[in-house]
């Protein structure tokens, strides 16, 4: 089984992208990117969504 984040949860994903777990659904996170300190230099969204199986909890 999945381990699945909480709200607050630091995760990885995608090549080394980390975010903060803003909230849970049943099959995904959403997840906000400002997190990384060179968010700004990646030219991404802020908020992103992350399936369960696709990342692993950091903090």
């Amino acid at each position: 089984m999945v381990q699945k984040a909480e709200i607050g949860n630091i995760i990885e994903f995608k090549n080394g992208l980390r975010g903060i777990v803003e909230k849970v659904n049943e099959n995904s996170v959403i997840v906000d990117l400002t997190y990384m300190e060179n968010y700004k230099e990646l030219d991404l969204q802020e908020r992103t969504v992350v399936n369960h199986k696709n990342y692993k909890i950091i903090e």
